[in-house]
């Protein structure tokens, strides 16, 4: 997990729910991505430009990928053995997985926010809150070839993605709403209540379940119904500012970052779903 008011990693054991230990001397970091054929860790940091990759057995450092700023989200294309790292005014940097080399560079119309990746084909869905759209990469072109206004929705930040049924989640904040997009035609086919300050999205394709992480104090559970069809939120008290979330789908558990606020101590939750 990143805590990136302490400039630290911190690790834990999901099996055991237990703390492992804290890694030092990062500059906020944001993103964290393992990648298990390398076992190597990237960690994308906001401030100093820098990726950070440490070997995945020691966690001791090995390199650092230059020039990146603000760095922020990170994705893995396991197939090409590729990592994504949205960064700057408006890019996806592209780096070798394995020795961190830098690839190439996608140019976008603002800062990316969550982006995701299909596995069935070379595109790449971006949130870019700052152009009000999504921004369609081709992978192998190395380019935008599409943009998806949001129309009178704004502040676009978290993205989920039902590859199996061709739908995208996005969760905008202004106003709270969740859209559906169908991502063959990039039409949105249905809108679902959000909370507040969302700002992470996760996806149980098993569950059929969307989980909504949000300032306001509280995760949003939505049932999918069909690929178009789903349920009112049901909302399950967590704490003020606690929106940084991650769901495990082989131990069906969602693992929320609590943050220190007066009498609220720092801590991880985590919250298990029948499987």
């Amino acid at each position: 997990m990143a805590a990136l008011g302490n400039n630290t990693l911190e690790v834990f054991d999901l099996r055991t729910n237990r703390w492992v230990q804290s890694i030092r001397g990062l500059y906020h970091p944001q993103g964290v991505l393992y990648v298990p054929e390398s076992q190597k860790l990237f960690v994308a940091n906001a401030e100093g430009g820098q990726v950070v990759i440490y070997d995945g057995e020691s966690l001791k450092r090995v390199s650092a990928v230059e020039g990146l700023n603000d760095a922020d989200n990170v994705r893995l294309d396991a197939a090409a053995r590729q990592v994504y790292v949205g960064y700057g005014d408006g890019a996806l940097a592209v780096l070798d997985a394995g020795d961190g080399k830098r690839l190439g560079n996608i140019k976008l119309d603002g800062h990316p926010e969550s982006f995701q990746l299909e596995k069935s084909g070379p595109r790449v869905f971006v949130n870019v809150p700052s152009a009000r759209h999504i921004a369609v990469v081709d992978r192998k072109r190395k380019e935008v070839v599409a943009r998806w206004p949001l129309g009178g929705d704004e502040a676009n930040f978290p993205m989920a993605f039902d590859e199996a049924n061709s739908r995208l989640f996005v969760a905008c904040r202004k106003p709270p709403v969740i859209l559906v997009i169908d991502t063959k035609s990039g039409k949105t086919t249905a809108r679902v209540d959000s909370p507040g300050d969302a700002d992470d999205l996760c996806y149980d394709a098993a569950g059929r379940s969307l989980y909504i992480s949000g300032g306001e104090g509280f995760i949003s559970v939505v049932n999918q119904r069909g690929p178009d069809q789903y349920g009112a939120f049901n909302k399950i008290p967590s704490a003020a500012g606690a929106r940084t979330s991650f769901w495990a789908p082989d131990l069906h558990r969602l693992y929320l970052a609590v943050p220190h606020r007066a009498e609220q101590k720092p801590e991880e939750r985590v919250y298990g779903t029948e499987p």
